[in-house]
């Protein structure tokens, strides 16, 4: 059997299904990352669950005919004429209506559309650090036992401190192959379309769609891989009620896949008082508790008493689990990921928006 290695890139076609509702302030920066990767052939499916901004209209203003994999070809004196064809991008809209929506129902129609046997997933509020981010997202699936890679996500200036400290903790900065547990995420995924015909997506859960899709897999004997390779930025800046209803929701999910388990008002407690003492260490050891004590506290109270409202029927958490949606690791986070020998993608040196060709 061959055993995939993150390390090595791959280059075949692929689609990229995004989820989108009144992205307007994020879309642009993903397509433009996306007109960067250096894999030739991507197809991008924007499933728009009835944005009333600019969300599709920024998407299919952006200039595809030109991307850093053909320009590298071209440099190289690799690519003739009649091979063009190969290195392109191309945008589709799939349409839904809002009140149809859920995650696993528009991933389903995305990946309907999709034309390629690998399919990456992405939020329409990140975009990748690395053009080399597709390439490192797909190799896993060289080995024909993956059924899902999932990538690193970081924050911007705009997280939340502890969100940022969540993201360090959910994705570290070492890959894993065939990870021994389902958790991944489908704000930066990829997945194989044919297994998806066979098992689609649950369109009833309000959350966790990737979590419930990836634990099926594992019990048909396919693997998970993270690779630490494939960075993104994940933006993210809540209020406090959305954060309580995104955990709310997602204990919804989670009680459904895993109906054994529970979640107590001690552990509101427990987890409360232990991942807000960790997240403060690591502010004051990064200088920054008087800017961010307070919302470190609110965050995480929302975040375990929208759990605790979530979940309310009996059972109990394993250990694995707990592990990665709830413990605090210590304090071995040092906030820096390990430098690459790759150049980022710099997003035409922009202060904030990235611009269509056509916009002033």
């Amino acid at each position: 059997m061959m055993t995939a290695d993150p390390g090595t890139p791959l280059q075949p076609p692929c689609s990229i299904v995004i989820r989108a509702n009144n992205e307007e302030a994020h879309i642009r920066r993903l397509i433009q990352g996306l007109i960067e990767q250096t894999l030739p052939e991507i197809e991008i499916i924007l499933v728009d669950s009835g944005s009333t901004d600019r969300t599709v209209e920024f998407a299919e203003k952006f200039d595809f005919s030109t991307n850093r994999a053909a320009q590298q070809a071209a440099q190289a004196n690799t690519l003739r004429s009649n091979e063009f064809s190969r290195y392109t991008r191309t945008l589709h809209v799939v349409h839904i209506p809002p009140e149809d929506f859920t995650f696993g129902y528009a991933l389903n129609q995305g990946l309907a559309h999709a034309r390629h046997e690998l399919v990456v997933i992405a939020s329409a509020h990140v975009y990748p650090v690395y053009p080399d981010w597709l390439e490192r997202l797909l190799a896993p699936l060289a080995d024909p036992q993956v059924a899902l890679a999932y990538g690193k996500q970081r924050g911007n200036q705009n997280s939340r401190f502890s969100e940022g400290q969540i993201f360090h903790r959910w994705y570290p900065d070492r890959s894993q192959s065939h990870q021994p547990y389902p958790f991944c995420n489908n704000a930066n995924a990829a997945v194989r379309r044919s297994l998806w015909e066979k098992q689609r997506y649950d369109e009833t859960l309000p959350g966790l769609e990737d979590l419930e899709w990836g634990n099926r897999m594992m019990r048909l004997g396919y693997a998970i891989s993270y690779v630490a390779e494939a960075e993104i930025i994940h933006v993210h800046s809540e209020t406090p009620s959305r954060v309580y209803n995104r955990y709310r929701r997602e204990a919804m999910a989670f009680k459904r896949i895993f109906p054994q388990e529970h979640f107590h008002w001690w552990d509101v407690l427990r987890h409360f008082t232990a991942n807000s003492l960790s997240d403060l260490a690591h502010a004051a050891r990064q200088r920054q508790l008087t800017a961010h004590f307070w919302d470190i506290l609110w965050f995480r109270w929302m975040q375990f008493w929208g759990t605790y409202q979530g979940y309310r029927q009996p059972g109990q958490l394993t250990w694995h689990l707990r592990q990665t949606f709830y413990y605090p690791r210590g304090m071995s986070m040092t906030g820096h990921s390990p430098a690459r020998n790759i150049e980022p993608i710099h997003y035409n040196e922009l202060s904030g928006d990235v611009k269509p060709q056509d916009q002033p």
